[in-house]
């Protein structure tokens, strides 16, 4: 009978905002606003980035890569989340639930690694300028944006396959709008010591570390512009890397607000407190990539010319 009841979940159910059915149709068009803008914008960064010859450096290549990604871990959720607002039965299938669960631990592990990459080459360009070209030669930061994307890819593969691997009992109600893997792991008949421990140790790895080399670049960075003599010299040097920590400002404080987020103990208000926290994480996961293109546009007078160039030459042609 045990055996019969673990084998028995073969799809989930997503709850969504089933307690709230007024919702819906507003965030449905919320959300379905922000994905669009998310398509769009970080659509134009990559086309420009590859399009512009003037934008062939490590900066923009990492920065079409962060584009990238971002299309791929808002678009691994935002279709699930849409296509739950409009189906009165949200359900998803096991393997399903597995690959979703895979794509967006994998985007953001590599997020968080492609943030320390950029971090690194900042600090090369205005800490060492003159060994820049060398240190950050093509056959340098290509296996440094490949590295960031195995190892995210990695990281996910070992978490999502501790999860497979764990029985459930039957209930099948994940509370939340995707397969969000902690919603998961509650629904496992046995023990998740070691999932807990092994998501532990990924996220000292793949949020700690970062955290760490990111600030510490940092450190350096703003002492070297602070002994430039020049107020012009240091504005310049300032605004190369301030869309960068921008991005990382927005993407970390988020998070640890998220975690940092003190818990209801009223019973009355747990469901409302619930209801916040999946809102929570579902505007999280669309926040940053949303704001990406915008920062790196309106901070970034070489991404502005391009965009500017590639309408004109669009105007040109027609």
């Amino acid at each position: 009978m045990e055996a019969s009841n673990q084998s028995a979940v073969t799809e989930f159910v997503l709850l969504g905002l089933s307690a709230h059915p007024k919702l819906e149709k507003t965030f449905f068009v919320l959300i379905l606003s922000m994905y669009l803008v998310i398509l769009l914008g970080n659509g134009v960064l990559i086309l420009v980035t590859i399009l512009d010859s003037r934008l062939h450096t490590p900066m923009y290549f990492f920065l079409g890569n962060l584009s990238f990604l971002d299309i791929c871990y808002t678009t691994s959720s935002v279709p699930l989340v849409l296509d739950g607002f409009l189906t009165p039965r949200k359900t998803i299938s096991f393997s399903g639930c597995a690959m979703q669960m895979f794509l967006s631990f994998a985007m953001g592990a590599t997020e968080c690694v492609l943030l320390g990459m950029m971090a690194f080459d900042r600090y090369v360009a205005i800490c060492n300028p003159l060994r820049y070209p060398v240190v950050m030669s093509k056959a340098v930061y290509v296996p440094m944006a490949i590295s960031s994307w195995v190892a995210g890819g990695a990281n996910s593969l070992v978490q999502i396959s501790l999860a497979v691997q764990l029985p459930f009992c039957g209930d099948n109600v994940i509370n939340h709008f995707t397969c969000e893997i902690l919603a998961v792991l509650k629904l496992a008949c046995a023990d998740i010591s070691i999932n807990v421990i092994s998501m532990g140790v990924a996220n000292v790895i793949f949020l700690g570390v970062p955290v760490l080399f990111i600030s510490g670049s940092y450190v350096f960075i703003i002492a070297t512009i602070l002994r430039i003599p020049s107020a012009e010299g240091r504005k310049k040097a300032f605004s190369t890397c301030s869309a960068h920590l921008t991005v990382v400002v927005i993407f970390y404080g988020t998070i640890l607000f998220m975690y940092a987020k003190p818990k209801s103990k009223d019973p009355l208000g747990a469901d409302k407190q619930d209801l916040s926290d999946k809102l929570i994480s579902l505007f999280y996961g669309l926040l940053t990539p949303m704001l990406n293109p915008i920062i790196y546009s309106l901070r970034n007078k070489d991404v502005k010319n391009a965009v500017r160039y590639l309408v004109a030459q669009k105007r040109f042609t027609q």
